[in-house]
């Protein structure tokens, strides 16, 4: 339930946060400490799960990093995941050292082969510019599915099932899921099949306060004034956080499904199903639970997993916590009752 926003001031000074210092230019020098961890390359026998980077697009410098276990065999065909970082669209990368551990987890346990998607952050590059690079992603692994014996990348043509992808991501990744299931709708994605949309603790927000922000307000992951700065420098300039990207509605919904000209009269809005995670520590909390029934009122099958205890980002620092994301990803990818896209 949405209230008025609150009026009170706050001592926390988002930049200093955050670990950003804005230029005359409108980039932002970032001064984080958390550090990047390389790739293993593909005979590393000390680790468990291999890693390599390969370019998505060279104009856009996105990459991605590749994740297998080191034991599977050519042609086991594992499910693919295909995964988009937190960072509220502004921090972070395909290889900072949280992520790409909680990626290499993935691989190993569920398993599967997980390619976790080095987009364009904003300021520089504000949305839609990550949902391009989400959709432009899938078409790459198109192509690499479609490529000639001989060719493509072969830890996507050797070791993944792509008629069995899935979408994932977590808090801002979560949102750059959601806006890229809409946008491939009616894409033309050959024999690569999304079967599921995992959002994890998705970032969405709105201009109205809701009773988790405002009870959360000065949360020790995403206090209100950082939430606020995040959605100022990634959405498109003069936007509020009404907009659809941040705020998004049944009618937009039906919006994107006529754009894409997919014409489904009174029938369910034709996603797969949706995986929604959230925790009741996490200020945005009340954020995920709309979406789920927004999702539910246009037709879409939800998997809800509301949680009471936890944080933003909890399943990053908890390893129970990483645990119990685990098994719930792995139950809902392996399940057989999904609507392929």
């Amino acid at each position: 339930m949405a209230v008025p926003s609150s009026s009170a001031t706050s001592s926390i000074n988002p930049y200093d946060y955050l670990k950003i210092v804005p230029n005359p230019d409108g980039t932002l020098t970032r001064l984080t400490e958390i550090p990047d961890l390389p790739s293993t390359g593909d005979s590393d026998l000390l680790q468990s799960v291999l890693t390599k980077d390969v370019i998505l697009n060279p104009t856009n410098k996105t990459w991605a990093r590749i994740f297998r276990p080191r034991d599977s065999a050519p042609n086991s065909r594992l499910p693919l995941v295909i995964y988009f970082h937190g960072g509220g669209f502004i921090l972070f990368s395909a290889a900072t050292q949280p992520f790409h551990l909680s990626c290499a987890r993935m691989a190993s346990q569920l398993p599967a082969v997980v390619m976790s998607v080095d987009y364009r952050l904003a300021p520089e590059h504000r949305l839609p510019a990550a949902y391009h690079d989400a959709v432009g992603s899938l078409l790459w692994v198109k192509k690499q599915a479609m490529a000639e014996s001989g060719e493509g990348e072969s830890w996507v043509k050797d070791y993944a099932d792509v008629s069995m992808c899935f979408l994932m991501g977590s808090s801002a990744g979560g949102n750059i899921v959601y806006h890229a299931g809409l946008r491939a709708l009616g894409l033309d994605l050959g024999s690569v099949k999304i079967n599921g949309l995992i959002l994890n603790q998705p970032y969405f927000g709105g201009t109205r306060r809701t009773e988790s922000e405002l009870r959360l307000s000065e949360d020790r992951i995403i206090p209100l004034p950082v939430n606020d700065l995040m959605w100022e420098l990634a959405l498109p300039n003069g936007a509020d956080r009404d907009h659809e990207y941040s705020n998004p509605n049944g009618s937009h919904l039906q919006h994107r499904v006529k754009n894409a000209e997919i014409g489904i009269g009174s029938q369910p809005l034709p996603l797969p199903r949706c995986l929604v995670r959230g925790h009741g520590g996490d200020p945005l909390i009340d954020r995920q639970k709309e979406i789920v029934k927004m999702l539910e009122g246009c037709g879409v099958h939800v998997d809800a997993r509301f949680y009471d205890d936890g944080c933003h980002g909890v399943e990053l620092f908890e390893p129970a916590k990483a645990e119990a994301l685990l098994v719930d990803i792995k139950a809902f990818v392996y399940s057989s009752s999904a609507p392929k896209m």
